[in-house]
């Protein structure tokens, strides 16, 4: 029998295992045919604003009346609001103002939440979408919703360019136009609740009557509004809109809200909608440029 020094052997064995892995790598079970995954593009902003300076002061002496009539330090205590506590201010940061008036308390905030997708496969505008939707979904509203009714001076021009209709079925979101602007629907919870509107600085005719929650357009990727008048059996006229829209990936919310000094005051419904929503498209623009 022919002896085979221990080196030599151990240097064969080495040989041998080198072999067999080149084998297996360039054999037919290699992996290096198969196609590799392209990460998702990531989502358009990678910062978030300064909170409680996203809001210009004008806006602010607007949407909280009686604030500007206060002393010089109690004024700029209003405005300057109070930063919500977050743990990460690179993924969500928010801010929040309150002003007290002889007439009613107004309070006002805004949130931002910037998403980002783990996943490879999921870029971050499609997991905000996710994050979006489930808001919307907890308003009691879809993406199949139809876009609630225009502004006044959008519905005066359609009601002139349909009063010669041919009678066909309405859309049901054009009849419940129809129902809130003659008064035929049932009255909304603010409705029924009754009381007197004279006193209230800026007040419409008929200031409880407002427009229903509902998806708006022409606002970021995706938006809608919710609208919360006083819960019922609640003394306190309270009553809150919210304004959600999502720009690729980061979902705003703005929450503006009233209540009254008294309670035969009622909030104008109208007003809070129309000034959430002017603020949302504000804050839209200041993030796109």
């Amino acid at each position: 029998m022919a002896y085979v020094p221990g080196v030599a052997l151990l240097a064969a064995l080495v040989v041998g295992c080198s072999a067999g892995a080149d084998g297996n790598a360039n054999g037919a079970d290699s992996k290096a045919g198969s196609p590799t995954v392209t990460p998702a593009p990531p989502g358009k902003y990678l910062t978030l604003p300064a909170p409680c300076r996203a809001v210009p002061r004008s806006t602010l002496k607007d949407l909280l009346p009686g604030a500007a009539e206060l002393p010089g330090d109690q004024q700029d205590k209003v405005f300057r609001g109070s930063a919500a506590v977050t743990y990460d201010t690179d993924r969500k940061v928010g801010c929040s103002w309150k002003s007290d008036a002889p007439s009613a308390t107004r309070s006002l905030s805004v949130d931002f939440e910037r998403v980002v997708s783990y996943d490879p496969a999921v870029s971050d505008d499609d997991r905000a979408d996710t994050v979006y939707a489930k808001k919307e979904k907890a308003a009691g509203l879809s993406s199949s919703t139809p876009p609630g009714p225009p502004d006044e001076k959008d519905k005066k021009g359609e009601e002139s360019e349909t009063s010669e209709g041919s009678g066909k079925a309405e859309d049901p979101a054009d009849a419940d136009t129809d129902a809130d602007a003659t008064g035929s629907a049932e009255p909304s919870p603010s409705e029924s609740s009754g009381g007197s509107t004279d006193g209230t600085p800026g007040s419409s005719s008929n200031p409880e009557e407002a427009l229903p929650s509902r998806i708006l357009d022409n606002l970021g990727d995706a938006a809608f509004l919710q609208d919360l008048p006083k819960q019922a059996g609640s003394p306190a006229q309270h009553h809150t809109v919210s304004v959600v829209f999502r720009t690729s990936n980061v979902v705003v919310t703005v929450r503006y809200a009233e209540q009254p000094a008294l309670i035969t005051q009622v909030p104008d419904g109208r007003e809070l909608q129309e000034k959430a929503q002017a603020l949302a498209r504000k804050l839209a623009e200041t993030l796109s440029e």
